[in-house]
């Protein structure tokens, strides 16, 4: 598997990890709707929590965050939407992006941005 592959999958095992840490509670990894994907979907506080993880190397050449563009926006509604209506929740919903940033191979810093952006349903 590519090295980039690697880091990804690294970087959501620690995304779960640290919102499980967190009280939130899993209820899917890698939920696929046609090409969208949405890496975590937890729930806390009756709230589902659609979350975008990015892990990168450095910061050198911006935040992960950064990375979330419209275009992952617009799949991340997309997927949610279809998500929200094969549950049939009726509660509130919220964006999160888990941005993690290695120093090293055993160094890391994990930025949790709640409420990240709110797509056009």
């Amino acid at each position: 598997m590519a090295k980039h592959l690697d880091l990804g999958i690294l970087g959501e095992q620690l995304a779960k990890t640290y919102l499980l840490n967190k009280g939130y509670r899993l209820l899917e990894q890698n939920w696929r709707y046609g090409r969208a994907e949405v890496d975590l979907i937890m729930a806390v506080a009756g709230k589902l929590i659609f979350v975008e993880v990015k892990t990168r190397r450095s910061s050198d050449h911006g935040t992960p965050d950064e990375f979330v563009d419209w275009k992952k926006e617009q799949q991340l509604e997309f997927a949610s939407g279809a998500y929200i209506e094969r549950v049939n929740h009726q509660g509130e919903i919220r964006f999160d992006i888990i941005a993690i940033v290695f120093e090293n191979e055993d160094l890391y810093a994990i930025n949790h941005i709640e409420d990240a952006f709110w797509p056009d349903f």
